[in-house]
C-alpha cells in the first residue's frame, strides 16, 4: 500500500515509518523536518503545514491508500494542530476518495469523566483537542477508521506485547504503540473501533487479531 503519515518525524512517527517500510509499503512521510528521511528506500519525504487549507492537504494525497494522523504540537499548538489540524486531514482525505484513516489519540479522550486519572490530570488540554478530533472522525464522517488511544508514552525498549481495552491509564513504550498503528493497518476487524492500550502480555498480532 502507499501510505500517508502525517507527523512523520516525531517520535511515534518515526518508528511507524520504518514499521510500515518493513511492512512492504510505501510511506509518504509528511512532517515539518522531512530531511530526516533523506535517502531511505521507499520512503517520499515531504512538508506537512496543518495550518494549511484543506485543499492543499487533499493535493498531498493523490494516489495514497490509507492515511495516519500521528502528528501532535507537544502543547504548543493543540488547536490548530491536534484538533483542528486533524480534522482537515480527514475532510481532505474524504474529499480525496480515501477511505482508511487511522488516528493517534490519548487514553480516555472520549471519556472526560476520567480525566482526574493521576495520569491524566497534567495533560487535560490535550485529551479536549483529542476529543473534538475523535469525535469528528466517529460522527462526522464514513471513513473506515481506528483510534488507537495508548497510554502514557515512555522512553522504554518495545516488547512486542500490549494490553487492550485497560480501565485504567499506566504506561507504554512508544515502540509498541507505534508496532499497533502499523499492525491494523489492514485488518478489517479494526474499522470503526476505538483501541485503548497500555504494556501488557499479549503478543501485538495476537491482540490486533482479538479485536
Amino acid at each position: 500500500m502507499r501510505v500517508f503519515v502525517a507527523g512523520a518525524s516525531g517520535r511515534v512517527g518515526t518508528l511507524l515509518t520504518r514499521d510500515l517500510v518493513e511492512q512492504g509499503n510505501d510511506v509518504v512521510a509528511a512532517s515539518r523536518h522531512p530531511e530526516q528521511f533523506a535517502g531511505q528506500d521507499h520512503v517520499t519525504a515531504m512538508t506537512l503545514d496543518l495550518h494549511a487549507p484543506v485543499e492543499q492537504l487533499a493535493e498531498d494525497l493523490h494516489g495514497v491508500d490509507a492515511v495516519y494522523f500521528v502528528a501532535g504540537s507537544r502543547g504548543k499548538d493543540l488547536l490548530q494542530t491536534d484538533a483542528f489540524g486533524a480534522v482537515k486531514l480527514m475532510m481532505a482525505v474524504q474529499q480525496v476518495g480515501i477511505k482508511r484513516f487511522i488516528l493517534l489519540s490519548s487514553m480516555f479522550a472520549d471519556e472526560p469523566s476520567k480525566w482526574d486519572d493521576p495520569n491524566l490530570r497534567n495533560i487535560t488540554n490535550y485529551n479536549i483537542a483529542k476529543f473534538f478530533a475523535d469525535q469528528w472522525l466517529m460522527t462526522r464522517t464514513d471513513l473506515n477508521y481506528t483510534i488507537v488511544q495508548p497510554c502514557n508514552l515512555v522512553e522504554e525498549p518495545a516488547t512486542g506485547k500490549v494490553a487492550f481495552g485497560v480501565q485504567h491509564s499506566t504506561t507504554n513504550s512508544i515502540g509498541d504503540v507505534a508496532a499497533v498503528l502499523a499492525a491494523v493497518l489492514d485488518k478489517p476487524n479494526t474499522y470503526r473501533k476505538i483501541i485503548m492500550m497500555s504494556n501488557g502480555d499479549i503478543p501485538i498480532a495476537e491482540a490486533v487479531a482479538q479485536v
